[in-house]
């Protein structure tokens, strides 16, 4: 869970500095930088926000668990994030192509019109979609006690290494590109993704919402079991130690979705989850293959373009 928290935490907290962080250098660039307590008033009111919005998702989360119905919360909750994680990411990779202008284009009309309440809500926006999404798959990864997660050393680590990496970036010392480094984060991400989606599967199984053709496709027990109490029956039942702890297990179990008895429909789904998504990255990039192609066509049509018109312009004359 600490390290899901960690990975999560850092990637909306990096997105959230990023943006209030190109706000701010925009500002000083542009010498307004009287705006600049305006941009980090709305971000400190979403940070407050995302505290109170994760309070209510506790009492909702206690709420359903006295009513017996906690289990249907904790699949939904799971199967969501996968989606949301995974549209996370590529809407991510395709900010980061032009985050930069984007953020400074929207500024400018706020400084034209001397928009300090825009600029606020602006700020408060941006941080505070970061912060329910935190809050929504702390939810997830911890099956609802998002307290745990947000006390743990996971969310403290990350969010201490998105500042520093903020503060390098912005410093100049950062050398590897944006895309690059959202490309890698959001691998881990895809990951967890694909665990969330495939236990929450697993879970509509073992309520049997949905059936079986093989309930166990293989055994890994012996290799690494998921749980230490797998463990503890495996060294009970055939008086031999697995290869790998338990305890490694429930790490992996955490953060990918491991699974050492998984069914054949568990293996499917998560099988399938990548290749759909391979499918969804390859129209992407034919889309935007396509979209620079464009591009340079026109670019070059206008400078071929440009000579003809100051050749009439001379004949003109």
């Amino acid at each position: 869970m600490e390290v899901q928290a960690l990975l999560i935490t850092f990637r909306e907290a990096l997105e959230a500095l990023l943006i209030v962080g190109i706000i701010t250098s925009y500002l000083h660039r542009v010498k307004r930088p009287e705006f600049t307590k305006y941009v980090w008033l709305g971000a400190g009111l979403a940070v407050a926000a995302s505290f109170g919005v994760a309070l209510l998702f506790q009492v909702v989360l206690t709420g359903f668990a006295a009513m017996g119905s906690e289990m249907y919360l904790k699949i939904g909750i799971m199967l969501i994030s996968a989606i949301l994680l995974t549209q996370m990411v590529f809407w991510m990779a395709k900010q980061s192509r032009d985050i930069k202008g984007q953020v400074e284009g929207k500024l400018d009309q706020f400084i034209t019109a001397g928009n300090v309440a825009g600029m606020v809500i602006h700020s408060f926006l941006v941080v505070l979609r970061e912060g329910v999404e935190t809050v929504f798959f702390f939810a997830a990864i911890t099956g609802g006690n998002i307290g745990a997660a947000m006390q743990g050393w996971g969310a403290i680590t990350g969010i201490v290494l998105a500042a520093i990496v903020s503060y390098f970036f912005f410093k100049g010392t950062m050398r590897i590109p944006l895309k690059t480094f959202f490309k890698v984060t959001g691998a881990f991400i895809i990951l967890i993704a694909a665990g969330l989606l495939v236990q929450g599967f697993s879970m509509m199984q073992d309520l049997n919402w949905i059936g079986s053709v093989m309930p166990q496709l293989y055994d890994l027990t012996w290799l690494m079991p998921e749980h230490p109490i797998d463990h503890e029956h495996y060294v009970r039942d055939t008086g031999r130690e697995p290869l790998i702890s338990g305890d490694v297990g429930i790490f992996l179990k955490a953060l990918f979705g491991y699974s050492s008895m998984p069914s054949l429909e568990e293996v499917l789904v998560y099988v399938g989850y990548f290749v759909v998504l391979y499918l969804l990255l390859e129209r992407r990039n034919a889309q935007s293959t396509v979209e620079e192609k464009a591009t340079v066509e026109q670019a070059g049509a206008s400078a071929a373009g440009t000579p003809r018109v100051n050749q009439a312009a001379k004949v003109a004359e």
